[in-house]
């Protein structure tokens, strides 16, 4: 780097670090949460409408092979049957739905609309004739989805030992969900849910940078050093979290 007016050798530059700097991370936390607030309070805030009109909100849960109904898809995870049925779904939304926003919400609001879209198409396509399904369990399925294999596609150290606490929480029921071992349970909402969040893990992947050079070594550019892309320190990624 060069100071303006000079032609001579290069200075040493100071840089000023904003004490606030680590910070940063925690803030990334705190959107998180909000995130998931929001969402939770859209959800009850939509049962209490639904209630007090006489369930008017329920025709918009998603009719299957009704092409008319069709744009019902974006708003049946959003419906619910009855208190009950929100309050089984709340805390695992609350759950899951913080740990995917972690990595940014812009990124979240994305998994939640591929989610929303492939889990909906799958119950349209294959739902029996003459039901209604409705229910944030499709969410909480996409969400479980994109948590198990988020990890494996970024390579995040942190990602990988989160899926794995995630399947031994949720692991057996998320398993017995997707299964047809249940009337008046929507296991295609459960089973096409989870595969949209498979689905939102790979769109949403971390790109790779490109491969190291012939040499395996790092090379400079300007007054940049560029490395190889790999697998980060557990440290670090605890303290993109803000928990280091």
């Amino acid at each position: 780097m060069r100071t303006a007016g000079g032609g001579g050798p290069a200075t040493p530059v100071e840089v000023m670090v904003s004490p606030l700097g680590s910070a940063v991370p925690f803030r990334g936390l705190v959107s998180s949460f909000f995130v998931t607030v929001t969402l939770l309070a859209v959800l009850w805030a939509l049962q209490v409408y639904n209630v007090a009109t006489d369930d008017s909100l329920l025709p918009h849960g998603i009719s299957p092979r009704d092409k008319g109904e069709l744009p019902d898809i974006l708003t049946a995870p959003f419906l619910h049957f009855g208190f009950g049925h929100l309050i089984s779904n709340t805390v695992p939304v609350a759950v899951l739905g913080f740990l995917c926003a972690t990595r940014g919400v812009s990124r979240f609001v994305g998994l939640t609309l591929v989610i929303v879209v492939v889990g909906g198409l799958g119950v349209w396509l294959t739902s029996p004739a003459n039901s209604v399904t409705a229910g944030a369990s499709i969410l909480v399925f996409g969400y479980f989805g994109y948590l198990l294999v988020r990890g494996f596609l970024d390579r995040k150290l942190l990602d990988i030992l989160i899926a794995f606490v995630v399947t031994g929480v949720y692991g057996w029921s998320m398993l017995m969900g997707v299964l047809p071992t249940a009337d008046h349970v929507s296991w295609q909402g459960h089973l096409f849910g989870c595969v949209g969040g498979v689905a939102a893990a790979y769109i949403f992947r971390r790109r790779r940078d490109k491969p190291r050079e012939a040499d395996g070594g790092s090379r400079t550019v300007g007054a940049h050093r560029t490395t190889a892309a790999g697998p980060r320190p557990l440290s670090d990624e605890l303290k993109d979290l803000g928990l280091l």
